[in-house]
């Protein structure tokens, strides 16, 4: 009993019952029928949340007001920047996704400068730096018509056992990156500037740096996530990562992650991850029209973060 009462008490876990009561429901719907491929299913386009999710989450570990709102124009830019990169050749996948890196981390670096050089909140600084990225990507990513190299499309599809590849490599990436927030100097730094930034500086840490790593940091990992949605989707597009503006902080919410910093959990992005994921599956399998999908959905969402409820008041 003191284990399940423990269970019970951790955010996180709820974010894991809302998708597997998800599932079965859309399994009882369908009769038994799709079970395993809407699992496979779910696994593929969870990885590209649980991505941006990561970068998302340690952007507001920092604290509050912390939050990357220029995501899905990087994600866009990133995109139109790898395929023309790699020009459909399989010997240039790598340089085109060192230069989806390149591009979403310079997008990171031009977010910190703009809150650290003007400061201004970073909510209003991201948001202005998506409507600039975003003018860019129109310009540049208009209307390309390049499809991804061969080799680079397989691979972001490729099934082990009728698991996705790419799911099993972004395990082990947020292995690492839970290893990293509470194991390494940086990890650590992150929290102790969420908890308390004036306490942090006093004690040593490098705020400023710690800040600056973790907004390219996100910048980064939204230029991978760009490079990926182009190889699974077939093609770049400039609105293929605006569906990642609210997700990206939903997942960190519903995850257990503190909107107001100092405290992050990983495991909960993978589990909110695939309970958006499997919510709009089952939305769609119910044949619900599009205005009440979106209502449902955010009724649903308030929800898991009301029953998560968080830690009591002492």
């Amino acid at each position: 009993m003191t284990a399940l009462r423990r269970m019970a008490s951790t955010p996180w876990i709820w974010s894991f019952v809302g998708a597997l009561l998800i599932w079965l429901a859309t399994v009882a719907f369908t009769g038994g029928y799709g079970g395993g491929g809407m699992i496979t299913a779910a696994l593929s386009l969870a990885v590209f949340m649980v991505i941006v999710g990561t970068g998302q989450m340690f952007v507001i570990t920092l604290g509050p007001g912390n939050v990357d709102l220029s995501l899905p124009a990087n994600i866009g830019l990133a995109s139109a920047v790898a395929m023309t990169v790699m020009n459909g050749q399989d010997s240039r996948i790598a340089l085109g996704l060192l230069a989806a890196l390149a591009c979403g981390a310079a997008v990171g670096v031009a977010n910190y400068l703009l809150i650290w050089a003007l400061r201004i909140p970073p909510i209003i600084a991201t948001l202005s730096a998506s409507f600039i990225i975003h003018s860019i990507d129109i310009a540049y990513g208009r209307g390309l018509q390049i499809k991804p190299p061969p080799g680079f499309a397989a691979f972001t599809n490729i099934q082990i056992l009728g698991i996705p590849l790419l799911a099993l490599l972004t395990i082990l990436f947020t292995v690492l990156a839970a290893l990293a927030l509470n194991r390494m100097i940086y990890g650590r730094s992150v929290l102790a500037i969420g908890q308390n930034i004036r306490a942090a500086w006093l004690a040593g840490i490098n705020v400023g740096w710690t800040r600056f790593a973790t907004y390219t940091l996100c910048g980064t990992l939204g230029g991978l996530d760009g490079a990926l949605l182009a190889g699974y989707f077939r093609g770049a597009n400039i609105d293929i990562g605006n569906e990642y503006l609210l997700s990206s902080i939903a997942v960190v919410v519903i995850g257990g992650t503190s909107v107001a910093g100092g405290k992050a959990n990983v495991p909960g992005i993978w589990g909110a991850s695939l309970f958006l994921v499997l919510l709009l599956t089952m939305l769609n399998t119910f044949g619900v029209s599009a205005g009440v999908r979106l209502l449902l959905t955010g009724l649903i969402i308030v929800g898991v973060i009301a029953a998560a409820g968080g830690e009591e008041t002492r």
